[in-house]
């Protein structure tokens, strides 16, 4: 954590980058952590505000092609992002914000964009969109099991020797049928919605596990119940 006395949450350009309701996933990280007696503060950036280096989680959620494309060239010439990346703060993008934490990703046209290069993947466009509910394990160093969420996109993803799949897809498509999401250190990404840490609490406490060390357990939650049942239901379909 940095030197304030709360976990500072950063949400980073809620007016370009927040589809499926993935501001959710700010509510839940400080929901868990509330819950532990760990203060939190919750910092909104829009795209209009420079990115502050010193929080210790930040968040990037989805969107759709223009406002991926503004958010990448803004988060690129303000340079907070990185700088707080590379003090070693943890981040978590979810879909267009995944791809743009990246080297490359591609525009609606499938031209190479240059990413803000925080995580070692190239994104660029399928034949075929990704639309549906998706299964997958996560790497078992993570400790954080199997995962589900909701995925609509049509980005593929590969990733460079820097970075590591999140997890094995069991179904749905991920970043190439076979991985879904990466990471390197603790700079995170995902194609998964739902919002993604609402639907997997365990993911959620991994972020603040990188963030303050060992957490207190919890009770099982009306989140670990849901998770259960909507993993049994993606499996079923």
């Amino acid at each position: 954590m940095t030197n304030t006395s709360a976990l500072r949450i950063v949400w980073i350009y809620p007016d370009l980058l927040s589809t499926y309701g993935d501001q959710g996933n700010v509510l839940i990280l400080k929901r868990r952590a509330e819950l532990r007696g760990i203060p939190t503060e919750i910092v909104h950036v829009h795209s209009s505000d420079s990115v502050p280096e010193q929080g210790d989680i930040y968040l990037l959620g989805g969107g759709e092609d223009r406002p991926q494309i503004l958010a990448a060239e803004r988060l690129r010439a303000d340079g907070g992002l990185a700088r707080a990346a590379a003090r070693g703060a943890c981040v978590f993008a979810v879909c267009a914000g995944y791809q743009i934490i990246g080297e490359t990703y591609g525009d609606d046209e499938a031209n190479p964009l240059p990413g803000v290069g925080i995580l070692d993947i190239r994104s660029g466009r399928g034949q075929t969109r990704a639309v549906g509910e998706i299964v997958a394990d996560v790497e078992p160093s993570l400790g954080v099991g199997r995962i589900t969420g909701f995925e609509n996109h049509q980005g593929r993803t590969a990733i460079g020797p820097s970075a590591r799949p999140l997890s094995t897809t069991v179904r749905g498509i991920g970043n190439d049928d076979r991985t879904e999401g990466a990471y390197q250190g603790q700079v995170l990404g995902t194609y998964l919605h739902g919002p993604a840490l609402p639907r997997n609490p365990q993911l959620a406490d991994l972020l603040l596990r990188w963030r303050v060390g060992q957490l207190a357990p919890l009770a099982p939650s009306w989140g670990e119940r849901l998770h259960d049942e909507r993993m049994a239901a993606a499996l079923r379909q």
